[in-house]
C-alpha cells in the first residue's frame, strides 16, 4: 500500500515508510487487528489529504478513509487481518491479492477524489 503512496508522492517520505512498518499483519503480526494493507491505505490518505493544524477542515480525508473502509469490508467481508488471511486460498495466506485488490481500490479512490480536491502540500502530480 505504501508503495501507491510512492507513486503520489513521489519522493516517498522515509517516515512514511518507517511509520507504516508495524501495522503489517494486523499490527506487528499480531493478525489480531486491522489489515495492514487497510491502515496502509487510509495512512497514504492521510498523506495525501490530511490536515496539520486544528484549523483546517478534514471532511474530505474523513470522508475518503471511511469510504476506502467500507470498499475494503465489501470486498473481504470484514477488516481484521487473521481472519481476511485465513480466508485466502492456500498458496496466498501471504496477503498478496488483498494487497493487490486493496492497492487498486485505493488508486481508484485517489483518482476519484483528486479530480475534485487536489492534494494537500507540495506533491507532484503523478500520472
Amino acid at each position: 500500500m505504501i508503495a501507491v503512496g510512492g507513486y503520489y508522492l513521489n519522493p516517498l517520505p522515509d517516515v512514511l515508510v518507517r511509520a507504516s512498518d508495524p501495522i503489517a499483519g494486523g499490527v506487528g503480526g499480531s493478525r489480531q487487528e486491522l489489515c495492514g494493507a487497510l491502515a496502509g491505505g487510509v495512512m497514504v490518505l492521510g498523506a495525501l489529504w490530511g490536515r496539520v493544524s486544528a484549523q483546517e477542515d478534514d471532511k474530505v480525508v474523513y470522508d475518503l478513509a471511511k469510504r476506502f473502509r467500507e470498499r475494503f469490508a465489501a470486498t473481504f467481508g470484514l477488516t481484521q487481518c487473521g481472519p481476511i488471511r485465513d480466508a485466502q486460498p492456500e498458496a496466498e495466506k501471504r496477503c498478496g491479492a488483498v494487497v493487490e485488490k486493496a492497492a487498486r481500490m485505493l488508486v481508484e479512490m485517489i483518482e476519484e477524489q483528486r479530480q475534485q480536491t487536489p492534494f494537500r502540500g507540495a506533491y507532484p502530480s503523478s500520472g
